[in-house]
């Protein structure tokens, strides 16, 4: 009797084939040398955490709606995490008299939320974290978009494809209460419907449609109005954390820096954020969405007893980058890490191919062997289909005369070479 599992993995999980892997690779390289030129170290964790860490701090939605908790078999309520910061933040009060602040870190680690999978979003997601701990000053903010920026770059986009779009977390929510006449739990729900609205995560239709559940039809009505007519927006205007986010926007811009606007309405969905909260956005039509984003979180530590320490930092998923590189033609080529294949004529000149790749890999070349046997044409296939730049078949005259006729599959061009030029030859190509 057949067995009838699928195939497919867990729904909004991902498997990664090497050519799939090999792109996520890629992000991952160039997020690393940008926070590691700014002096930032690795660092990393169990994806097991306490459920209480994340209902302390991450918000009720996140763990009502969007959490993989259980309890385990000693009887303790886990969870699968759902986001890093409440982890850097626990370390940091873990040792924070043996640290030596200011703190630069950052992880790239997988994460989980039980969320509707769709283009960009999973149930599983690998992210990037940055973060500064221990600089109270605008500065930490101003690196933090700078190195959002960069990494932007680096991967291949230009200044016009994106923007970053800054705020003061609180000020909607200040507005909201005294002009609105919104109860707390009106206010803090419609700011999470901002956030899920601002960026792209749900249709205008589904925003108004879900404002009227939360408020009642007449005051949504009238707080739409205000906020197309830019009557929030000039409120807004008026309080004097703005002046802040200006002055960062006029700092970056002397940096190089011009595409950085003010966005009322960026309000970021967790609850710890205490100050200046930021988002990436990508401006393709096919993809206009927020990408990432981060904030100033300065109160973090207190669910530990330790007093405040400033805080700035950021998250970046590899998912929303994948779709801005696929969006532009910008994903990298496949490339194999494996440099040379060797095909062996007949079985018995095994031994000589083993010793040839051993000596090639002491060199710091990667070398598959076909231990198939098949005919010469036929491994010669294979290794085209992987990829693989460069092939040698070993036979008769190969193990007389340790010459070998080194095969560039790219172009068919061949060349008879000593054994001591394989490694240049190759490595020059």
């Amino acid at each position: 009797m057949k067995n009838n599992i699928s195939t497919e993995p867990y729904k909004g999980v991902r498997d990664f084939y090497p050519e799939n892997k090999f792109v996520q690779k890629y992000i991952f390289r160039k997020m690393r040398e940008v926070v590691e030129a700014f002096g930032y170290e690795e660092y990393d964790a169990s994806i097991l955490e306490p459920t209480d860490l994340y209902k302390a701090k991450s918000g009720e939605e996140i763990i009502n709606e969007q959490t993989y908790s259980f309890t385990d078999r000693g009887g303790r309520d886990v969870t699968l995490r759902p986001e890093m910061t409440p982890t850097i933040a626990r370390m940091v009060a873990g040792k924070k008299r043996e640290l030596a602040f200011p703190l630069r870190w950052y992880s790239i680690v997988n994460n989980f939320r039980y969320e509707r999978p769709q283009k960009g979003r999973g149930r599983e997601f690998w992210q990037l974290n940055v973060d500064m701990f221990g600089t109270k000053g605008i500065e930490a903010e101003i690196e933090a978009v700078t190195i959002a920026y960069n990494i932007m770059l680096k991967i291949g986009a230009i200044e016009k494809d994106f923007e970053i779009k800054i705020n003061y977390a609180g000020i909607i929510g200040t507005v909201l209460a005294e002009k609105f006449d919104l109860s707390d739990g009106e206010k803090r729900n419609f700011i999470r419907l901002i956030d899920r609205w601002n960026g792209k995560k749900i249709s205008d239709d589904d925003f108004n449609k879900k404002m009227e559940e939360l408020l009642g039809k007449g005051k949504s009505e009238d707080l739409m109005k205000a906020m197309m007519n830019g009557e929030i927006k000039k409120i807004v205007d008026e309080q004097p954390e703005v002046k802040l986010c200006q002055e960062i926007i006029g700092r970056l811009k002397k940096r190089g820096i011009t595409n950085v606007v003010f966005d009322p309405f960026i309000v970021r969905g967790f609850d710890y954020y205490t100050g200046v909260v930021f988002e990436v956005f990508d401006k393709n039509p096919d993809n206009n969405r927020a990408m990432f984003g981060g904030g100033r979180y300065d109160n973090l530590l207190d669910i530990f007893g330790e007093e405040k320490i400033p805080a700035v930092g950021f998250g970046m998923g590899d998912m929303t980058a994948i779709e801005f590189l696929k969006s532009r033609d910008l994903l990298p080529e496949y490339i194999p890490e494996t440099n040379l294949y060797l095909c062996i004529i007949d079985e018995k000149f095994t031994d000589f191919a083993d010793d040839l790749a051993q000596a090639l890999r002491n060199q710091n070349l990667n070398v598959a062997i076909d231990y198939s046997y098949k005919k010469i044409g036929d491994q010669i296939k294979k290794a085209n289909k992987k990829k693989i730049p460069f092939v040698i078949c070993i036979g008769e005259n190969e193990v007389k005369n340790d010459k070998f006729v080194l095969k560039r599959l790219v172009d068919g061009k061949q060349e008879e070479i000593s054994r001591e030029k394989i490694f240049s030859k190759i490595s020059n190509f």
